[in-house]
């Protein structure tokens, strides 16, 4: 029920976006909510198969779309000069 509410608001995010060009503004927040929707999938894969390698990449790959959202909110933020690394 979660991961079809989370593909919802990735849909709807994503084509306002796509219509309204409004790209830059939006794309934080679809980036986070897909980070969840990946990480929902994972968590829900490892729970059907304990040896599942497929669980482990999804929740590697949820990381990494968090990681980028986060950068996205700092420099929508006006923070630009804050790196990682």
């Amino acid at each position: 029920m979660i991961r079809i509410i989370l593909a919802i608001v990735v849909i709807v995010l994503s084509s306002y976006s796509l219509i309204t060009e409004s790209k830059t503004e939006l794309m934080p927040y679809c980036m986070f909510f897909l980070g969840t929707l990946i990480m929902v999938t994972g968590l829900a894969e490892l729970q059907k198969d304990r040896k599942s390698f497929v669980g482990y990449m999804f929740i590697v790959i949820s990381l990494f779309v968090f990681f980028v959202s986060i950068q996205q909110f700092l420099i929508l933020a006006g923070a630009s000069e804050v790196t990682f690394f």
